[in-house]
């Protein structure tokens, strides 16, 4: 039996889509009324990591996890101990590719750097999938391009190797169905290092009108972080900003074309699939 968490989510839901046919799969989700696409024979409950009755369900006679989790906090822990009590012998978990820079020590890459940590010592095989910004990110950007034909965000040239969710996705699966994969750590970022503004010119190009990069000051980007998220979570993605700002970001790496067998894809293509969300109405 394999379980799927974060099945609403940007990566779940793609391997809950693309795992093989004629599995045991189940699905783990808060509400299970939203999960969509799952195979017509996946068992579909109701699961909270802060609700150890529903853990201990999801988790009974479950062998493979994919562990997906977004909230800093104990998340982590009270999955790994749950699992751990159930008898699963291997948890695929999503981690980030910050955690291998020793200049990050925000909250975020220390929260991952720690869960890494308990799942090392947990006694269960594990893999760790360590990918870049999500290029599906840029869909924050979807109302200010259909309203106003511009594109407003934070250090305009700073690159990013960010990765096609798809493609994580796709290496999820391998990691949850094949053999050779535990005690890995795999580092997943696209095909290059790409800017916003960059990133702006894609989608102009795509969409066939002209956008406008509108470059955020520090101190307004800031401000805005700040009414939309708690002070340490604000501070860890400025932190990330300025990172990025200082190339920490741009290299490339040559993992998740080697596991798939094929090049990773490019923003423009991820740009050109997605389209319809950025498209005046």
């Amino acid at each position: 039996m394999i379980l799927v968490t974060g099945a609403t989510g940007t990566v779940g839901n793609t391997v809950i889509r693309h795992l093989p046919e004629g599995l045991a799969v189940r699905v783990m989700a808060r509400e299970p009324a939203r999960v969509t696409g799952a195979p017509a024979t996946a068992e579909i409950v109701r699961g909270d990591y802060g609700d150890p009755p529903s853990l201990a369900r999801a988790l009974d006679g479950v062998r493979t996890a994919l562990l997906v989790t977004s909230r800093v906090g104990d998340d982590d822990e009270r999955f790994v101990r749950a699992a751990r009590s159930a008898g699963v012998r291997h948890v695929v978990k999503l981690s980030a590719a910050a955690v291998e820079d020793a200049g990050a020590q925000d909250l975020i890459t220390r929260w991952q750097r720690a869960n890494e940590n308990l799942l090392r010592g947990s006694g269960m095989r594990w893999t760790l999938l360590r990918p870049r910004a999500f290029m599906s990110n840029t869909l924050s950007w979807a109302p200010s391009i259909r309203s106003d034909d511009v594109v407003r965000a934070l250090y305009g040239v700073s690159a990013n190797a960010c990765v096609d969710p798809r493609d994580v996705a796709q290496v999820a699966v391998r990691a949850l169905t094949e053999e050779g994969h535990a005690g890995r750590s795999y580092t997943l970022t696209g095909p290059e290092a790409i800017s916003a503004a960059e990133q702006t010119a894609h989608l102009s190009e795509l969409l066939g009108r002209p956008l406008r990069f509108e470059e955020l000051p520090l101190e307004r980007a800031r401000a805005a972080m700040f009414r939309r998220h708690p002070s340490e979570l604000a501070e860890a993605l400025l932190d990330g900003a300025e990172r990025q700002r200082a190339g920490a970001k741009a290299a490339v790496d040559a993992t998740l074309p080697a596991l798939l067998a094929r090049p990773a894809g490019s923003f423009r293509r991820w740009a050109s699939d997605h389209l319809s969300a950025f498209a005046a109405p």
